[in-house]
């Protein structure tokens, strides 16, 4: 058994449930905010839920925030630098601003079928489409604890960012 992930069926979402697929609309380049009839682009991606688990039982939003996710193979067409060798590794460990990577739900054991989570893009979709969604989904995954708590610490490291104008002089 896989111990980061654990299968789910139903319409109920956490922090932390992978929803593969999931329609997210977009606000074309020559979309004008003033204009009703501008174009909206719809495409499908692989989200994961970042809202909180106690939020999204207790009805307090009526958006839920979610992430991009994606394997690293299909990151690395998007951003060719992470085919150097060591850039995964700092992800790994947690030095790259904005990424965070999960063991992969069908071999955890193989760190190159890992997923990598992008906290630089945030979506919010209704929190209903998204149950009808993922119940059409059948069986999903969903993150478990401890892993989920440590998902969750890594995007508010990156959501907290504080940048100083100036710092403390070094110490000499």
């Amino acid at each position: 058994m896989n111990p980061v992930w654990k299968p789910f069926h139903g319409s109920e979402l956490q922090q932390g449930d992978l929803l593969p697929g999931c329609a997210v609309p977009f606000v074309g380049p020559e979309f004008r905010f003033d204009d009703q009839n501008g174009e909206i682009v719809v495409e499908c991606r692989d989200l994961i839920v970042i809202t909180q688990s106690c939020d999204l039982e207790n009805s307090k939003n009526r958006l839920a925030a979610l992430c991009p996710y994606s394997s690293l193979v299909e990151f690395e067409e998007h951003s060719p630098d992470f085919k150097r060798r060591g850039q995964w590794e700092q992800v790994r460990k947690g030095r790259v601003e904005g990424l965070h990577m999960l063991a992969s739900p069908d071999n955890p054991t193989n760190n190159r079928s890992a997923l990598v989570v992008d906290f630089r893009e945030i979506f919010s979709l209704p929190i209903r489409n998204l149950e009808r969604y993922a119940d059409s989904l059948g069986t999903r995954q969903r993150l478990q604890s401890p892993y989920l708590e440590h998902f969750s610490q890594s995007f508010a490291r990156f959501f907290m960012r504080v940048g100083l104008p100036a710092a403390i002089p070094e110490f000499k």
